[in-house]
């Protein structure tokens, strides 16, 4: 099954590590850290144009890690993850 973060794009759900908030999360200095480290690594992918409310870290099947930077919030990403 696909996740749709936005903006035509699509991950696979098993490819899902986790959905984060991003103003929650980001309060922590090992967190801002993470990010910015992804960030310098070319992992990170912005979806869309608006401020980013959420993040979802993914693993493909290659073990390789990419954070998308999403508009949309984590909930609604949770419950588009739910749907069947």
């Amino acid at each position: 099954m696909y996740l749709y973060l936005g903006q035509d794009t699509v991950v696979l759900t098993d490819d899902v590590i986790g959905i984060f908030d991003l103003d929650n999360t980001t309060v922590s200095k090992i967190t801002r850290d993470s990010l910015h480290k992804t960030e310098q690594k070319k992992e990170t992918v912005v979806v869309g144009s608006d401020l980013p409310k959420s993040y979802v870290v993914c693993a493909d099947a290659n073990k390789k890690n990419t954070m998308y930077l999403c508009s949309v919030t984590p909930v609604t990403l949770a419950k588009r993850i739910r749907i069947k």
